[in-house]
C-alpha cells in the first residue's frame, strides 16, 4: 500500500485516535508537566475544549465526558478547576517518572550477552567477525539507546526502533528510539509488516498550515512524501523541494519517491512494554502494541498528588499568625489602611475599657496533619508500585539496610517476576534489530568477516547478583568433592562470559598453577627431583605419602634392643 494520496484524508488515522489520546495521557504523567496533566484532564486549553476530541470521546467513552467538561476526566484532581482568587498550588509527586526509570534499570542495567548459533555461520572467521561486530553495536552508545527506548516503552506501552547509517558521522550502523504515537503500524497475524514515520514540520507562511513529512517503510525500500495540510487532514502531497526540511531526500530517492535500502526486511522493529493491552482489545490495530504501566493507575497517581498537595497545604496554613485588633495599626490618613511593625519594641501605652473583649493580641496556628497523610502517601505510594508490577523495596521504600542476595531477591520478588516478563518481549525486539544492523552493516558500511545471515540468541544476567563469598565457600565445597572442573568453576563465578573467554581464563589459572608449583629439571615424571628410589620393600619409607597413617608393630616382651634372649 502507496503513502495516502492528496486530500482530506484524517491524519493520524481514525482507528489510532484512542490509543494516540491515551499515549498523550501517559506522556503528561510521565513528563511530570502540570500544565500539560490540567490539559488532558480538563483544565485550561483541555481536549474536550477540542471539537474533534470531544466528539470522539463522547462516541467512544460516554462514561468520561458524561455530565460535560466537569464530567469524568474533570473530576480527576487535575481536572479539578482552580477556585477564583487562589493560586495554582497542585503540586506532582514524579511516581510515574520513576517507575520508568525503574524498569529501565531492571531491563538495561547491564548489557545483555547476544551469541551467534555456530550452526547458522559459514567457518570459523564468520562466528568470530559477526560476535565481535554484535559487541560494538552494543557499546555505550548503543546500550544507552536501548535503555531510553526501554524507559519510554515502560511509559506509552513501546517503543520502534529504527536502524540508520550515515558513514559520514559513524563508520557502522546504529539505532534510533520512535515514540508509538509518531509511527503508523501495519500488522499481519499480530508481526510488523509495514510502518509509516510521520512528523510535523515548522510551517512557512501561514500558521494555520501543517506540513507534515511521511516516511513509510517496506520490506527492501522506503518511500517519501511531503504533504501540506491543516491540524485534522493530510492536504496535498507537495514536492520534497518545497520544504527546506525535506530538501535533502529529493536526491536520495527515484521519480516516485522511492529509496532502496538493499536490505530486504524492514528496518524498523517494534519492541513492546509487556502484553496483553486490556484496554484496546476492541481495536484490532492497537492490540499488538502492548500495555503502559501506567494503564489504570492514573487514579492512584492523581490521588497521590492531592494527598501531597493537601500536606502541603497544612503546612501553609499552619504558619503561626497574630491578630490585632484595628485601634493597635496605625494609619498614613483616611482612606490608606492600617499596618503595625512586628519588628518594634517599644509600643506607646493604650487605654482601653476591658482588654479582654477581644481588643489584645491573639496568636492563631492550626495543627498540621503530619501523621495522617505520611501513611496515606504510603500506602497509595505502595499500592501505585503493586498495581504497576512493582516491589516498593524497589525504590527504597522498605529502606537500604545490607541483606544477601536471598533476602534481596525475596523482599524484590514482584519487581523480578515483571522483569522476566518483559524480557520476554524485548528479547525478539533485540535480535531482529540485531539482525537488520548486521545487513545494513554488510550492504552499506562494507563491514568484512561479517556473516549477515546468521541466527542470534540474547540472554539477560541474573537482577541480584550472588553474594561472592557465598559463591566461592559453594565453589570450594564442589571442588573439595571432586564433584567440578575448573571450567565450570569459571563459568559459575562469570555466568556472562562467553565459552572462549571461559577457556582462556582456564588457562591462564593452569598456567598459574603451574608457575607457582614448577616440576624439578629433569624429573618429568615428578618422581622427586631425579634423586634415587628406594625400594619399599627394603623397608624405607620412600614412596609413602605424607599424610599416611604409620602401624607401628607390636614389641616382642622377650627382644630387647635387638638381642634375643635364649630359652
Amino acid at each position: 500500500m502507496p503513502l495516502p494520496s492528496s486530500g482530506k484524508t484524517p491524519w493520524p488515522p481514525v482507528q489510532f485516535a484512542e490509543p494516540f489520546a491515551d499515549m498523550d495521557v501517559w506522556r503528561a504523567w510521565y513528563s511530570g508537566d502540570t500544565s500539560h496533566l490540567a490539559q488532558v484532564y480538563g483544565g485550561p486549553n483541555q481536549l474536550a475544549m477540542n471539537p474533534r476530541g470531544r466528539d470522539f470521546f463522547e462516541l467512544n467513552r460516554p462514561s468520561q465526558f458524561r455530565g460535560g467538561i466537569v464530567g469524568g476526566l474533570a473530576r480527576m484532581f487535575w481536572g479539578e478547576p482552580v477556585t477564583p482568587g487562589q493560586p495554582a498550588a497542585k503540586l506532582h509527586v514524579p511516581i510515574a517518572a520513576d517507575i520508568a526509570e525503574l524498569s529501565a534499570n531492571l531491563l538495561w542495567a547491564d548489557v545483555p550477552s547476544v551469541t551467534v548459533d555456530t550452526d547458522s555461520v559459514a567457518g570459523p572467521s564468520d562466528l568470530v567477525g559477526t560476535q565481535d561486530q554484535i559487541k560494538r553495536y552494543l557499546d555505550d552508545f548503543g546500550h544507552s539507546t536501548l535503555r531510553e527506548g526501554a524507559e519510554m516503552a515502560a511509559a506509552l506501552s513501546g517503543v520502534y526502533v529504527r536502524v540508520v547509517w550515515d558513514t559520514s558521522l559513524r563508520p557502522r550502523p546504529w539505532m534510533d528510539v520512535l515514540s508509538p504515537d509518531a509511527v503508523v503500524p501495519e500488522w499481519r497475524w499480530g508481526m510488523l509488516a509495514a510502518a509509516t514515520v510521520w512528523r510535523e514540520l515548522d510551517p512557512l507562511h501561514d500558521g494555520s498550515e501543517v506540513w507534515r513529512l511521511l516516511e513509510r517503510h517496506e520490506p527492501g525500500s522506503i518511500e517519501y512524501g511531503l504533504y501540506r495540510g491543516d491540524a485534522e487532514t493530510l492536504g496535498m502531497m507537495m514536492a520534497l523541494t518545497d520544504h527546506p526540511d525535506a530538501a535533502d531526500l529529493a536526491g536520495r530517492v527515484d521519480e516516485n519517491g522511492v529509496m532502496e535500502t538493499g536490505v530486504d526486511r524492514l528496518l524498523i522493529s517494534y519492541m513492546p512494554n509487556v502484553g496483553p493491552n486490556r484496554a484496546w482489545d476492541h481495536i484490532p490495530e492497537a492490540k499488538p502494541f502492548g500495555r503502559s504501566d501506567f494503564a489504570g493507575v492514573e487514579p492512584l497517581m492523581g490521588a497521590l498528588d492531592e494527598a501531597w498537595t493537601s500536606w502541603m497545604r497544612d503546612l501553609r496554613l499552619g504558619k503561626a499568625r497574630i491578630m490585632v485588633p484595628q485601634t493597635m495599626l496605625e494609619t498614613d490618613g483616611p482612606g490608606t489602611g492600617g499596618t503595625i511593625d512586628l519588628d518594634r519594641e517599644v509600643f506607646v501605652q493604650m487605654n482601653m475599657l476591658d482588654e479582654g473583649t477581644g481588643n489584645a493580641i491573639t496568636a492563631n496556628q492550626f495543627a498540621i496533619r503530619v501523621d495522617e497523610h505520611e501513611r496515606t502517601v504510603a500506602a497509595l505510594r505502595h499500592q501505585i508500585l503493586s498495581a504497576a508490577g512493582y516491589s516498593a523495596q524497589s525504590l527504597g521504600d522498605e529502606g537500604n539496610v545490607a541483606v544477601t542476595a536471598t533476602e534481596v531477591a525475596a523482599r524484590e520478588r514482584q519487581s523480578l517476576t515483571t522483569r522476566g516478563l518483559k524480557i520476554l518481549y524485548q528479547r525478539p525486539a533485540l535480535v531482529d534489530v540485531l539482525t537488520t544492523m548486521l545487513q545494513v552493516d554488510v550492504a552499506h558500511c562494507q563491514a568484512a568477516g561479517v556473516d549477515p545471515n546468521v541466527e542470534l540468541t540474547a540472554s539477560w544476567s541474573p537482577a541480584v547478583q550472588p553474594d561472592p563469598e557465598s559463591t566461592a565457600r559453594t565453589l570450594s565445597l564442589l571442588e573439595t568433592a571432586k564433584a567440578i572442573s575448573t571450567w565450570m568453576k569459571v563459568k559459575t563465578l562469570r555466568p556472562e562470559w562467553d565459552d572462549d573467554e571461559v577457556a582462556e581464563e582456564v588457562a591462564r589459572i593452569r598456567a598459574d598453577a603451574v608457575s607457582a608449583n614448577p616440576i624439578p629439571a629433569g624429573d618429568p615424571f615428578n618422581t622427586g627431583g631425579g634423586q634415587a628410589v628406594e625400594d619399599p620393600a627394603a623397608g624405607s619409607d620412600a614412596g609413602v605419602p605424607e599424610d599416611a597413617a604409620v602401624v607401628e608393630e607390636p614389641v616382642d616382651p622377650n627382644e630387647e634392643q635387638g638381642q634375643t634372649v635364649a630359652a
